[in-house]
C-alpha cells in the first residue's frame, strides 16, 4: 500500500504561539483556504522517474496529489511575505522509519480536564514498533539549531537513517527533494 511513499514532512513554527498560516486548506472558512496549523503532516512523493515530486495532503484543496512545486507556491506560499515571528520548517523523516517510530494517542486533541478539543480521527492510536504511545512533540518541537543551514549530501543521507529525520527551511524545500535520490 505505501509503496513508492517516500517522505512524511511535518511543517511546524519556531514561534511562542506555534502557528504557521497555510493556503487551500479545507478546514479553512475563507475563500482563499488559509488556517493556521500548529502542526501539519503531508507525504512527499518522488516518482520512479526521479525527476517528479508528488505531495499528498489529505487536508487540501488542491488536486490530489499534487506536483512539489504547485504545493510550494500554492499551500506554502514562500512569496508571501509572513509576519517576523512566523518561520516554516520542515521535518522530514522516510516514510518507513516514521512509520515504525511515531506515536500518538491524541492526548494533544484534550484539553486539561481530558476533553477533547475536537472529533478525534475515527481510526485507531497509533503505537510505535517499541510500543511507545505518544511522541509527537518529540517530531514538531524545532529549534534553531535543528535548521540545515545549507544541504550537504551528509543531510540528504541522514534522513533515511535518522529516527527525526532532519528540518530544513522553508526556502530548502524543493532544492532538498530535487537531491534525494
Amino acid at each position: 500500500m505505501l509503496k513508492g511513499l517516500i517522505f512524511s514532512s511535518f511543517s511546524f513554527p519556531m514561534t511562542i504561539n506555534r502557528h504557521i498560516p497555510l493556503w487551500h486548506q479545507k478546514a479553512s472558512n475563507r475563500a482563499d483556504g488559509v488556517i493556521l496549523w500548529d502542526y501539519h503532516a503531508i507525504c512527499i512523493q518522488r516518482k520512479r522517474d526521479g525527476d517528479t515530486h508528488l505531495v499528498w495532503d489529505l487536508d487540501s484543496s488542491l488536486p490530489f496529489p499534487c506536483p512539489l512545486a504547485t504545493y510550494v507556491s500554492e499551500t506554502v506560499r514562500p512569496s508571501f511575505q509572513l509576519f517576523s515571528e512566523f518561520q516554516r520548517f520542515f521535518r522530514v523523516v522516510h516514510a518507513p522509519i516514521f512509520l515504525r517510530h511515531f506515536a500518538s494517542d491524541r492526548r494533544h486533541m484534550k484539553d486539561s480536564e481530558g476533553n477533547w478539543t475536537a472529533q478525534p480521527p475515527t481510526y485507531e492510536t497509533i503505537v510505535a514498533e517499541d510500543g511507545s504511545v505518544h511522541n509527537l512533540n518529540e517530531y514538531i518541537e524545532i529549534h534553531a539549531a535543528d535548521v540545515g543551514k545549507n544541504l550537504p549530501a551528509d543531510l540528504t543521507s541522514a534522513v533515511y537513517s535518522q529516527k527525526h529525520g532532519v528540518v530544513i527551511g522553508e526556502a530548502q524545500l524543493e532544492e532538498f527533494f530535487s537531491q534525494i535520490s
